[in-house]
């Protein structure tokens, strides 16, 4: 009922969003949008399930943020779990290596006292044998001396008038074996070890890590140089010395024989391993969608490439800008090649030898990546053999 008129609402005023009485409108509500009350009612009744509809999505959004954030909470604790088993793994053998190291040098320490004794035994041994032989001729010499034959006394005098033969013991002595050094060597050669063996460990430990994130990559043959020869499955390139009459698409390269991988990223993280055994020369890594491909090109960072070299077959180099050479104890035969694109993290990893080979970082990725594969000519016959994109063998 309107209060002022004591007269039933039907009309609804849109301006006012109330409902009023008719005569309302001529007054208080003059010039006002008024529409019949059943209108007013379609058009609220409309909004309401236009509300409804946002309510129950943001109520979706919501569930699947909490199915999103428990998923997070799922791959932390997976990833957790790995951490501590890894570091399990890590402090378990280097406190192995820390027992053993202090085992050996009680070894030492034990062994060297030993020595001490045997020889001190040898002393007291040789000192009694001469007691025993001096208490004898003691005896002899003091039977003789009660003697009352005299011809005995003259004749047995020569041979014991004279003490038997004894070894000299003036300058003999037993030395107290020395220790000074011992543990501070002993300290210093297991901190070797132990750096040795640390590295090792963390190396097999972050292959591990990375290698889970393996993903598939086959060669792009668009983007091939004309000079390469790519396998039909597109998991091997080689250098056929001779230029195929191939169309010069912006992709590929013209004058550098390299191409890149059909896959590109552009967040998250990505592994593959390229077989390089028996090859001269080689170059691996990622470079950005947007790089130069004709013409001589330096495929270094500066240019958007991030890639590791073998030159003259022992010449390995980062192409930073400048390079750095780099030394290995080992030749890789398989190289594995990690980005992690938010980190700005691209790292190259020995697979057989388990060792980090080159990282760069805090690299800015602002475009998609791909894998990328360089080559040089036959290098007469020593660099026949293809690069092989090979398939990741967990060591987990």
């Amino acid at each position: 009922m309107c209060k002022k008129h004591d007269r039933p609402l039907e009309l609804f005023c849109k301006t006012d969003q109330m409902c009023v009485y008719q005569f309302c409108t001529e007054l208080d509500h003059k010039s006002h949008q008024i529409v019949p009350l059943m209108e007013g009612y379609e058009g609220k009744k409309a909004e309401l399930g236009k509300t409804e509809a946002e309510i129950q999505q943001k109520i979706q959004e919501r569930r699947l943020k909490i199915q999103e954030i428990k998923h997070s909470v799922e791959l932390s604790k997976e990833d957790s779990d790995r951490e501590i088993a890894d570091s399990v793994l890590v402090f378990t053998a280097l406190k192995r290596s820390v027992e053993k190291g202090q085992a050996e040098l009680i070894e030492t320490i034990q062994e060297k006292q030993k020595t001490t004794e045997k020889q001190a035994e040898g002393f007291i041994k040789e000192l009694e044998q001469e007691i025993s032989e001096l208490m004898k001729r003691t005896a002899e010499v003091e039977q003789l001396s009660r003697t009352e034959d005299h011809l005995h006394l003259l004749q047995s005098f020569p041979s014991l008038n004279t003490p038997p033969h004894t070894k000299d013991w003036t300058e003999v002595s037993v030395h107290r074996s020395s220790y000074e050094g011992t543990v501070r060597r002993a300290v210093a050669h297991l901190e070797e070890t132990l750096r040795k063996e640390m590295e090792k460990l963390c190396a097999d430990v972050e292959l591990k890590r990375v290698q889970q994130y393996a993903v598939d990559v086959t060669l792009d043959p668009d983007t091939a140089h004309p000079a390469l020869i790519l396998s039909d499955d597109g998991k091997q390139v080689n250098h056929g010395d001779v230029k195929k009459n191939l169309p010069d698409n912006p992709e590929r390269f013209s004058v550098c024989p390299r191409v890149l991988g059909k896959q590109s990223f552009s967040s998250g993280r990505f592994y593959y391993e390229v077989q390089v055994k028996g090859k001269t020369w080689w170059g691996l890594g990622v470079a950005r969608g947007s790089i130069n491909r004709k013409g001589l090109i330096t495929a270094s960072s500066k240019n958007g490439y991030w890639t590791v070299w073998l030159r003259n077959g022992n010449k390995y180099e980062a192409n930073t800008d400048p390079p750095v050479l780099l030394s290995l104890k080992s030749k890789p035969q398989k190289v594995g090649v990690f980005v992690d694109y938010e980190e700005g993290l691209v790292s190259f990893h020995d697979v057989d030898a388990a060792a980090l080979i080159y990282s760069f970082t805090g690299c800015t990725f602002t475009e998609n990546l791909y894998p990328f594969f360089g080559l040089y000519s036959h290098d007469g016959g020593k660099n026949s053999t293809p690069l092989i994109i090979s398939p990741v063998n967990r060591t987990d």
